[in-house]
């Protein structure tokens, strides 16, 4: 994650990186900020917000934009494997918002005693579930890029070509069949009678403080993990 060092075109928003391709744009009215974990306890101080501005995913980052430039965010990065537990939060009032745990780039703007950092983007004029799913998916077949070259040649996540990660949408897996026959609208009649035991068994919210046992926890594995790399 970085801030302020995303190199800004009038025509597209920012300059793209080499084999980097747009996946999403938001609205112009999605606001942004970043601080520290909730459940941070130092001294050092980190708040960076704006009221309105165009977030964009790419094949390689999390891009943020504020429609106007403020003193401390002109622009903030992320790539996508340095952002973790992302989730859709839906409030009961007032727009829906993504949020994530983000790991900092060394010299990225961020102070160094902050280990990981809070993230929450609001969507005031909708697309966070677009915006969500699109993420998730890119950030799998980053993943699956990642281990296979580790695999492979030893090589990890800066080794990987961009222009080899697949893209595209690939067909849905169907699974094996039961043999039944479909009704007239075309349902499986064994999935229709199982589906309201499957959903009624489904929580309808998260616990309580359900985010702050999140983050603390990606927080301390980050910290293990930079501690075990230094």
């Amino acid at each position: 994650m970085s801030i302020n060092w995303v190199m800004l075109d009038e025509s597209k928003g920012f300059v793209y990186l080499p084999n980097e391709r747009l996946l999403y744009t938001s609205p112009s009215r999605t606001s942004f900020a970043l601080q520290p974990l909730p459940s941070y306890t130092g001294s050092e101080k980190l708040s960076l917000q704006s009221s309105a501005g165009k977030v964009y995913l790419t094949n390689q980052r999390v891009v943020y934009i504020p429609a106007q430039r403020a003193a401390g965010l002109e622009s903030f990065s992320a790539p996508l494997l340095n952002l973790h537990d992302s989730h859709v939060s839906v409030p009961f009032f007032g727009p829906n918002a993504w949020n994530a745990v983000v790991q900092p780039v060394p010299g990225g703007g961020i102070p160094s005693t902050l280990p990981a950092v809070y993230a929450k983007i609001i969507f005031k004029e909708g697309g966070a579930s677009d915006f969500h799913t699109k993420f998730e998916r890119m950030k799998e077949r980053l993943q699956q890029a990642v281990e296979v070259s580790t695999e492979s040649s030893g090589r990890g996540a800066g080794d990987i070509n961009m222009a080899n990660v697949h893209l595209e949408d690939l067909p849905a897996y169907s699974g094996p069949q039961s043999g039944l026959t479909p009704d007239i609208a075309g349902n499986n009649p064994e999935n229709s009678r199982r589906s309201p035991s499957i959903s009624s068994a489904q929580p309808q919210e998260p616990p309580p403080d359900y985010e702050e046992v999140q983050q603390q926890s990606v927080a301390n594995e980050l910290e293990e993990r930079l501690r075990r790399e230094s």
